[in-house]
């Protein structure tokens, strides 16, 4: 997953932001709108991170994501 689904699939991929960073608020989610630039900001406000450990997380998040199943309804 790149930071263009990111911004395609944000409102699926919001709910597990919020789980991962907690500290994230609302306010937060919402202004990030899928934007990845805005997504390592607000990690790196709230928790304090130079921005390559924001990006890393992010990143990483980004790929354990893309490797989840997808949900199949019946």
């Amino acid at each position: 997953m790149n930071s263009d689904t990111l911004s395609g699939q944000w409102k699926q991929l919001k709910g597990a932001a919020k789980v991962k960073w907690a500290k994230l608020t609302d306010d937060d989610l919402m202004s990030a709108e899928g934007s990845y630039d805005k997504l390592v900001g607000s990690i790196q406000e709230r928790y304090g991170y130079a921005r390559d450990r924001a990006e890393s997380e992010v990143d990483s998040w980004l790929e354990s994501q893309s490797s989840r199943p997808s949900r199949v309804t019946p």
